[in-house]
């Protein structure tokens, strides 16, 4: 079938985007739609254009015989700061309030849109980084942990606090959490984590860090290591944070049940991500 140009850029755009970080040579795109490779070459040219253009990503190429383009999502800071700004707006909003000072975020969390942006966002701090899988904790996390890998291209391994006989045998570690000091138990299907595997940790909510602590912990196990921990919302006021090197994207400052107010401003994000990008 022979696909006319704006049929074939409109169609490696959709490709490019559903393939992030996928590395595809020019003789697929060339015998995909019957084009010549320099065609192609014209045509990849004004994607990267509109992507850095519209903020959406950018094609890097590799060269060589085995060489072709990657689609990296990247996100400007003109884009970026506006959804930060939404997200503390609506995680202020005192209806928010649970009995005990606790925040309902299920709707933020069950929100495609937010989590699509809030994956994209993530995703694009790290395009620097080796990532192999995105691991999170058995909670509310789990919606964000597939918004980050589903822009990294990378499957999600989900730490429990049980044994689960669908998973077979496991490897557990006891931590201690970090808010309530308690010695708490995480274990992992040791099917689902290869050896070696540099991993983003990705949580919903942060207090002092004990359970990304323990997921540190039990990466060790599998001879893993860390290439980034991003949360959506850390608690500022904590007495003893057990991680240092993070990525929020805000930070909770106070809640005041009294007077039905919760103050929260932007996370470390724009600080962090200058270093990352690098």
């Amino acid at each position: 079938m022979k696909f006319r140009r704006s049929e074939r850029l409109i169609d490696m755009t959709n490709y490019l985007l559903d393939h992030p970080r996928e590395l595809v040579s020019l003789s697929f795109f060339s015998e995909k739609y019957g084009s010549a490779k320099s065609s192609i070459s014209e045509d990849l040219g004004i994607i990267k254009e509109a992507f850095e253009h519209r903020g959406i990503g950018t094609l890097q190429t590799v060269p060589g015989a085995a060489g072709g383009v990657k689609f990296y999502v990247k996100v400007s800071e003109e884009e970026a700061r506006p959804f930060v700004q939404e997200l503390c707006d609506l995680i202020a909003n005192p209806d928010r309030l649970l009995p005990g000072g606790y925040l309902y975020m299920m709707d933020l969390l069950g929100d495609p849109s937010i989590l699509q942006r809030a994956g994209r966002l993530l995703a694009s701090a790290y395009i620097n980084t080796k990532i192999d899988v995105v691991m999170t904790v058995a909670t509310k996390g789990i919606p964000l942990a597939y918004a980050v890998a589903s822009q990294l291209n990378v499957p999600v391994v989900i730490v429990r606090r049980d044994s689960k006989v669908t998973e077979g045998s496991t490897v557990s570690i006891n931590y201690v959490s970090g808010s309530s000091k308690r010695i708490q138990t995480m274990l992992l299907s040791k099917r689902s984590l290869e050896e070696g595997s540099s991993v983003l940790i990705v949580d919903d909510f942060m207090k002092a860090g004990g359970t990304v602590n323990g997921m540190i912990s039990l990466l060790d196990e599998f001879n893993a290591s860390v290439a980034g921990i991003a949360v959506l919302v850390e608690a500022e006021k904590t007495e003893e944070r057990l991680v240092d090197d993070y990525l929020s994207l805000v930070k909770l400052s106070d809640v005041d049940v009294r007077e039905k107010k919760i103050t929260v401003s932007e996370g470390n994000y724009f600080q962090k991500i200058e270093s990352l990008l690098v």
